[in-house]
């Protein structure tokens, strides 16, 4: 999920899991040689002892950078370009260290997954931007999560909870369904829908206005309560360039509903974003 989630748009991890599978799919397509015979099917002995290949890693590490078009903050107007450096490592199929946190998945059963991940939330401050004036800042926090997955072929549903440890004290639901597919031996085309709802606290934090804020700010008081904040989609695509390099690229559109979408803060409620990544993979 390149998820964000809570009041930016972050690199997914979602969307780098699937650059890590779409690398290890093509990585034959560039050893193999169409021209060389496929070896008989029936020899007795193990073919890989006899062989001097190395056996392959139960580990994967992506680095790279790239760029973010997205609003100022949630619900601007205005947008911005932010360079983003990334590091993804895999381990087996538990272990993932992304740009948004550490996820370890202690349960698979068929197609069933569960997991749990330690990350953050990055806050908001007033000076980010002067629609933000008067009304303070939001402290940078971890957070704590849990998530269900079940795969239908290409099909994932899931289902998150993010509690944010002091900050906003925030506790966000998310419920979504993501497709991806590889079109060719180096193409990889995902699309994704998500709902994404919040208690009172994060409402109030980032789109309430209490007696105080409005003195300062100028902005009427205004109540936000707990409820769906955020439809999501988003489309993207992986290619690989090499065995080794890849390049990705997103877009999406945030739609902000019920109490956020009314919230005096924000000027806009379609919130579209898009992204840009160029990968090694080691």
């Amino acid at each position: 999920m390149f998820l964000v989630r809570q009041n930016h748009l972050r690199v997914s991890s979602f969307a780098l899991s699937t650059a890590l599978g779409i690398t290890g799919m093509a990585a034959g397509a560039f050893a193999a040689d169409p021209s060389e015979p496929e070896p008989p099917q029936d020899m007795a002995f193990d073919n890989a002892r006899m062989t001097n290949e190395p056996v392959k890693p139960d580990w994967s590490l992506i680095v790279g950078g790239g760029g973010i078009y997205e609003p100022e903050y949630e619900g601007s107007d205005e947008f911005k370009i932010s360079p983003v450096p990334f590091v993804v490592f895999t381990y087996g199929e538990w272990l993932e260290i992304d740009p948004s946190g550490v996820t370890v998945t202690p349960l698979r059963y068929g197609d069933f997954a569960l997991s749990a991940n330690v990350g953050y939330e990055p806050g908001r401050d007033d000076s980010d931007h002067a629609d933000l004036r008067g009304l303070g800042d939001i402290d940078f926090a971890a957070t704590l999560g849990a998530k269900a997955s079940y795969e239908w072929g290409p099909v994932e549903f899931y289902a998150a909870v993010d509690q944010t440890l002091g900050g906003s004290e925030s506790l966000i639901g998310t419920v979504g369904i993501g497709y991806s597919a590889p079109v060719t031996e180096r193409l990889i085309l995902e699309a994704n829908a998500e709902a994404i709802l919040a208690n009172d606290k994060h409402m109030e934090a980032y789109f309430g206005v209490n007696a105080a804020q409005s003195a300062a700010s100028g902005l009427p008081q205004y109540k936000a309560e707990a409820g769906l904040k955020r439809v999501e989609v988003s489309v993207a695509a992986t290619y690989l360039l090499s065995e080794n390099w890849l390049i990705r690229g997103q877009a999406g559109l945030g739609i902000l509903t019920g109490d956020a979408a009314d919230s005096p803060i924000v000027k806009e409620k379609l919130q579209p974003s898009a992204q840009l990544f160029l990968g090694y993979k080691f």
